[in-house]
């Protein structure tokens, strides 16, 4: 007995050791894991509480909602609107100046266009129907001095507003980043420092030829027959025809637009706050996509569109013929007053000039 005893005992301590070695192997084992069943029973419970609680907001969602919304804090940099972090307004404005106006801008810019090459190739030139070879005065030096001055600034303007407008869409493909930047540091300032000369011209001209352009009874009749468009011969018009003073308000109302815009947009520092400049820009960007829509149709009747009218416009005088068809009333006038129609030619050489 005594002997079993003893050799039972180094037995009990070999089986004793190797328990407490797997049983720490096993706890050094599963230690890890429960890290991993704390972080899923702290999501359980996270979203038991959000079940439970669905009108609890995330503080941080908040904080972004707030910073996104305007809501001005402190800083210590000095200017216009320096506690504002984020200002969601300009989100909103490039969605819109690069949505909506440049889409339909654009596209009113190409309606115009085809409009215009229809009508070239289906009726051709309003040609004249006689030239006298006698010519009466119509435009004077300073009138057509200011007539080119404004003319020739405004597609400058056009092109390098047009530019900047439209380059990140269609000509940086054309030209590449590199090429397109290079023209952008060029187009910008003579885009911003032929503005105000060109606003000047502008109302110059416009308070020139006001009273010219106020609308007569017989405009009416004009309009109706779209300048003898619809119906036979042309109807009477006076210094300007209905078709040309719809033109001239159409550029007053724009132009006042595209100005009063475009001088915010120069001198930012006389706004105080950003959105007001985002809606100056957008009334300046739709303004001038629209007076390049509508001057593109002057443009055309007043180069290849209509015989004489260039002529006039170079020379300052027109040819009788031209009087009598586009301006009857305005010829009458004359003819009455005491200004005498210049003779260029013979009598007998009326009817070789004649197109």
């Amino acid at each position: 007995m005594r002997e079993q005893t003893i050799t039972s005992k180094p037995r009990g301590r070999r089986r004793a050791v190797l328990v407490t070695v797997a049983v720490s192997l096993l706890v050094a084992m599963a230690l890890p894991l429960t890290g991993y069943v704390a972080h899923e029973a702290g999501l359980m419970r996270t979203a038991q509480a959000q079940e439970s609680d669905e009108e609890a907001v995330n503080p941080r969602a908040e904080y972004w909602r707030a910073v996104r919304g305007g809501v001005e804090g402190y800083s210590a940099v000095t200017g216009q609107e320096a506690g504002v972090l984020i200002q969601n307004g300009g989100q909103n404005w490039r969605a819109v100046r690069n949505g909506p106006i440049s889409f339909y801008g654009g596209s009113f810019i190409i309606i115009v266009l085809l409009a215009l090459a229809a009508k070239h190739i289906v009726k051709g030139r309003d040609k004249l129907e006689s030239r006298t070879g006698r010519t009466v005065t119509r435009w004077s030096t300073f009138e057509r001095i200011m007539h080119w001055y404004v003319a020739i600034s405004f597609i400058i303007l056009s092109i390098t507003g047009l530019s900047l407008i439209f380059g990140r869409a269609l000509l940086i493909p054309l030209m590449g980043k590199e090429g397109f930047a290079a023209w952008a540091q060029l187009a910008k300032p003579i885009h911003d420092y032929l503005s105000l000369p060109f606003a000047a011209g502008l109302v110059v001209l416009l308070l020139m030829w006001l009273g010219k352009n106020v609308p007569k009874a017989y405009d009416f009749d004009w309009l109706k027959s779209l300048g003898g468009a619809i119906g036979d011969g042309h109807p009477p018009a006076g210094f300007f025809n209905a078709g040309e003073k719809v033109f001239y308000w159409l550029v007053f109302f724009g132009g006042v637009a595209l100005t009063v815009s475009g001088f915010y947009l120069l001198f930012p520092n006389l706004e105080t706050v950003r959105e007001s400049m985002q809606f100056w820009h957008i009334v300046h960007s739709a303004s001038g996509l629209f007076l390049i829509a509508v001057s593109l149709g002057h443009m055309y009747l007043g180069s290849i569109g209509t015989e004489g009218v260039l002529e006039g416009m170079v020379s300052g005088d027109v040819d009788e013929g031209f009087a009598k068809q586009h301006h009857s009333l305005w010829y009458e006038e004359v003819k009455g007053g005491s200004a005498p129609a210049k003779s260029e030619a013979a009598p007998g050489a009326s009817s070789a000039a004649t197109t």
